[in-house]
This record gives C-alpha cells, structure tokens and sequence, in this order.
C-alpha cells in the first residue's frame, strides 16, 4: 500500500481493515450504541460488565459530548478517554455483572458517572514511567477537574467531571 509505510495499520491489515474504520463509521457506531443501550442523559444505563463494554460506553459519551451538547472534539476526545478508565475499573475489580453509566450537564461542567454494587473504593497509586496498569485513575485525577466516589446503600458511583465554555 504505497504511502503508507511506517504507519500502523488497523487490525486485519490492509485496505479493507482501513475501510472499516473512519470518522464516519465511528460516529456511525456511536449513533447505534444510544439507539440500543438508550440515552445516558436522560437515565442510567445499564452495560454488561465485560471489557467490550468500555467501546460503548466510548461512544455514547462520544455522540452525547460532541453531537448532543455540541462540546470542543478536545473535551470530547478527554471524556472518552476518562469513562474508558472508570468502565475499565468497574469491570476489573467490581466482580460486577451490569454496571451503570449516566452522563449529565449543568451550566460550566459535564459530569460522567459509572455506578457499580461493589463498596470497594478505587485507589489512587504512584504512577511510575515503567508501569504498565494502574494509571486509570492517574488519568481521571490528571484531566478530569474533579472526581470522586459516592458510596450508595448498595455499591458506589465512581464520578468525574471538566468544565466547559458555555456559549
């Protein structure tokens, strides 16, 4: 494939792998996502606990952020990135089967939320430059401007939320 040397292809390789992945598809997908799972706006919404659930959670936050309220791709892109962790964590250390995902806005913020029935509380560690897990919640504390965890009778909702530029 000329002029592509050097630039890492997606999985499968090749022309019909790049085909399938595009800006377009992506947005694509992420419409599908709300049409099955429903709007995390407007109630929470329940998720298998499974690792291929962080990819929808990625895109309703994507097609809510960006087409819904209309916010900077940057904020978008540090949205996405941030419920990828707090899904990674609840699917990892909850022993959860569904988990819950709601998104809200109020004037300046947004404000992800992923609620799971375990009580155990996500730690904070020391990021070292070598490590390789762990830094899920060194990404929410770095980008996020504020996050945290509400303990509910019956499990905890992990939280983050960023300003924005209202118009």
């Amino acid at each position: 494939m000329a002029g592509l040397e050097g630039i890492e292809q997606p999985r499968g390789h090749g022309r019909a792998a790049a085909a399938r992945w595009s800006p377009a598809v992506e947005d694509e997908r992420a419409l599908k996502a709300l049409e099955l799972f429903g709007n995390p706006t407007e109630a929470e919404v329940p998720l298998p606990s499974r690792p291929e659930s962080a990819a929808t959670a990625r895109r309703l936050v994507q097609v809510v952020v960006l087409r819904h309220w209309g916010l900077s791709p940057k904020l978008t892109e540090d949205a996405v990135l941030l419920v990828s962790e707090l899904v990674g964590n609840a699917v990892r250390h909850t022993g959860a089967r569904v988990f819950g995902l709601r998104m809200r806005r109020r004037r300046g913020w947004i404000r992800v939320e992923v609620r799971d029935p375990s009580r155990g509380l996500p730690c904070l560690l020391p990021v070292r430059d070598l490590d390789i897990s762990g830094r899920g919640l060194f990404l929410v504390d770095k980008l996020a401007d504020r996050w945290g965890v509400d303990l509910l009778p019956r499990g905890k909702t992990t939280w983050f939320e960023m300003r924005v530029v209202d118009r």
